[in-house]
């Protein structure tokens, strides 16, 4: 027999399976429509591999079938948790957990069912009464003492996906050693009688209004300049959500702060798990932003921000000299909010020399520029803000931590909150320019005084895509490519520096000298630093078919003037360094 008629033959007699009474009435109906289909491709994609519960949790495309989310593999992801849950808090009378969900279709059924697997499990369920922003949910566990969480979201994934996030007592996404402990109680679950779906209500306590308002309130104390808020509380700030979960809090959160002037996008204001206004719910996306941007050339608006669906990313419009609205990267944002907390505390007096920051290793290094200037502590860390959540955890009570951020659009400014979170970005976004307006600065101004002071910086992302069987292999031949022939010149400028988070080892080109990175774990990274400050950061995507580049370069600002001539020498200069990499 052939690997395809072994295939199938595995995959129809797993889908037979999934046509008993075990099994909803819906989901055989649908499983059965395929097994009919003469063309089986959607079969076998639904059933050729099981859904993995991964380091992060479940995320997949909804529908009938082991390899998709629906309540089946949700079921079984939630029990495994429970059964670990259990073990790992066994001396406690009561565990208790938060669960919440963002607007995608079947997301609020998915967290339901969850809530019901855990008290059935007699684990006590904090479930919110309608969607939340991920942030939130990470508050609500540490705000009421949970030992864990799950939020129902695929964060900005296109409409046909949802996920599950399971989150620790510390309110951040799982870790060594929960995750591989998680991941194994999970994979013990053989079948669907193994699941516990009938619930006790008495177990699910109805969360919502009380949580927001200690939310809020929590993320008003991190305002550092209310009296520049109360002087331009008419700031013109377009606001949209994409149909997403930021629809509520985040327009009360900027009123909190003292802001009157908030315009709305309102066919973006209906939250919808099919994102009808766009393409992809993602704010990094040009076109995602186009409504909001047209919004604010209809107003004169000062300045314009996004969340993404689950309100966990900021996306961010700035104003340039001629009135155009430019739409900035990752990096810039978490910069600028960086630069304006560090500043601003400096400005306060409020600095005593034990404050840190933290961003992770593929984010720009001007933002240590920054820190250094401010003698401040800076931490690396690993992409995912479970590694800036671990750094927090591990200066819990020794040292006040200020703020952190990844290139990928995501900030934390407080620690009373683990995950990344736009409710309090976008509030501080808005108070720095406030801020910036108090200076006689527009926020083109403050980005382009920040390169002047530190440094100019330009950085692009580029994500090569490599599908199938082959497409993994090329990709882990690159990598290898990499490792064996690493460059000795980028740009025309010498490679001083090699990082292998791999093998966590830092090798001096100059002295071949090989020192250890000082990192929790491994991780298929590689990084080159060259001689005139180029940082070129490679690794293969976790979750897609692709390898990402992340390219960094550096130059000089004498004045805001040298603003185009800086874009575009770096914009030239990136052209060659991917024709160095093989990439152009």
């Amino acid at each position: 027999m052939d690997t395809n008629n072994q295939l199938l033959e595995s995959v129809v007699a797993k889908a037979n399976v999934w046509l008993g009474d075990a099994y909803d009435e819906e989901t055989r109906t649908a499983v059965q429509k395929m097994l009919d289909n003469p063309d089986k491709t959607e079969l076998i994609d639904a059933f050729y591999k099981d859904l993995e519960f991964g380091t992060g949790g479940l995320r997949g495309v909804m529908g009938a079938g082991s390899n998709r989310m629906n309540i089946y593999t949700v079921g079984a992801a939630t029990q495994g948790l429970a059964n670990y849950l259990k073990e790992a808090f066994a001396d406690l009378p009561e565990i208790s957990v938060a669960v919440g969900h963002d607007v995608r279709n079947n997301s609020r059924k998915f967290a339901e069912i969850v809530a019901d697997i855990f008290s059935a499990n007699g684990i006590k369920v904090y479930l919110f009464d309608n969607f939340r922003p991920t942030p939130e949910l990470s508050f609500a566990i540490r705000t009421l003492g949970c030992q864990s969480g799950v939020n129902i979201t695929a964060s900005h994934n296109p409409k046909e996906y949802n996920g599950y996030k399971a989150y620790w007592a510390d309110g951040a996404q799982i870790i060594a050693p929960h995750d591989v402990n998680i991941i194994d109680h999970v994979n013990r679950i053989k079948g669907v009688e193994d699941i516990k779906f009938q619930g006790n209500p008495e177990k699910i306590q109805i969360i919502g209004e009380d949580i927001d308002r200690k939310f809020l309130d929590a993320i008003k104390g991190l305002s550092l300049s209310p009296d520049a808020i109360a002087r331009h509380r008419d700031l013109k700030i377009v606001y949209t959500p994409i149909h997403g979960t930021g629809v509520h809090l985040i327009p009360a959160s900027l009123k909190n702060y003292g802001f009157e002037n908030i315009i709305h996008v309102p066919e973006q204001d209906i939250t919808s798990g099919d994102f009808p206004t766009v393409e992809s719910p993602n704010p990094e996306v040009p076109s995602a932003m186009a409504m909001a941007i047209a919004k604010a050339k209809e107003t004169n608006a000062d300045l314009v921000m996004a969340s993404d669906p689950d309100a966990d990313r900021i996306g961010c419009v700035l104003r340039d000299a001629k009135g155009e609205y430019v739409l900035i990267n990752g990096n810039q944002i978490v910069m600028i909010l960086l630069n304006y907390i560090m500043t601003r505390n400096a400005e306060l007096g409020k600095l005593t020399g034990n404050e840190y920051i933290v961003k992770t290793i593929v984010t720009t290094e001007t933002i240590k520029s920054i820190a250094d200037a401010n003698h401040i502590k800076m931490f690396d860390c690993f992409t995912g803000f479970k590694w800036i959540a671990a750094v927090i955890r591990d200066h819990e009570g020794t040292a006040r931590y200020l703020g952190g951020g990844e290139e990928s659009y995501g900030f934390l400014a407080e620690d009373f909150c683990r995950d990344k979170d736009a409710v309090s970005a976008i509030s501080l976004m808005a108070e720095a320019a406030a801020w910036a307006k108090d200076k006689g600065l527009d926020f083109l101004q403050m980005l382009q005084d920040i390169y002047v002071r530190y440094g100019f910086s330009h950085e692009e992302g580029i994500s090569v895509v490599r599908k199938g069987k082959t497409g993994a292999e090329e990709i882990q031949a690159m990598m290898k490519g990499f490792r064996v022939n690493p460059p000795k010149e980028i740009g025309g400028s010498k490679v001083l520096v090699i990082k292998d988070y791999d093998t966590l080892n830092l090798t001096d080109t100059t002295t071949g000298t090989i020192t250890k990175l000082d990192m929790p774990t491994t991780s298929n990274v590689l990084q080159y630093f060259t001689e005139d400050g180029t940082k070129i950061s490679v690794r293969p995507s976790g979750t897609e078919p692709k390898i990402k580049f992340y390219i960094e370069v550096h130059g000089k600002m004498e004045s805001a003037a040298d603003y185009d001539k800086a874009n575009a020498e770096a914009l030239s200069k990136i052209e060659t360094i991917k024709k160095d990499l093989g990439i152009a």
